[in-house]
């Protein structure tokens, strides 16, 4: 298994448009081999008046993550990314792991 998340800091007054470019959005995850799920997840607004998100997908390898990320499938569903840096603070922050413990 591995897990690659990425996190975006967005002003409370562009969660609205940020929610909503994700959840229109074409992912094409399912058509990846490997791909298990994908997960947005949004936190608490903080007293600055941002809002943390965290996008994470659950990979069975870390060679099947990668994979993808070479993939025509992500650059068609990143094709929009760039003309939206505007709904988050500076660049996301990818972080990736690898399990270290499973208790199910």
């Amino acid at each position: 298994m591995y897990l690659a998340m990425n996190r975006f800091t967005v002003k409370a007054e562009n969660a609205e448009a940020f929610e909503a470019l994700w959840l229109g959005r074409e992912t094409h995850l399912k058509e990846m081999e490997g791909f298990k799920e994908f997960h947005m997840l949004k936190g608490p607004e903080r007293e600055d008046g941002t809002i943390l998100y965290a996008s994470h997908t659950v990979w069975d390898s870390e060679d099947a993550f990668r994979a993808w990320t070479r993939s025509d499938q992500f650059r068609a569903s990143h094709a929009k990314a760039g003309g939206q840096g505007k709904l988050y603070e500076g660049h996301p922050n990818f972080e990736g792991f690898a399990p270290i413990q499973h208790i199910a």
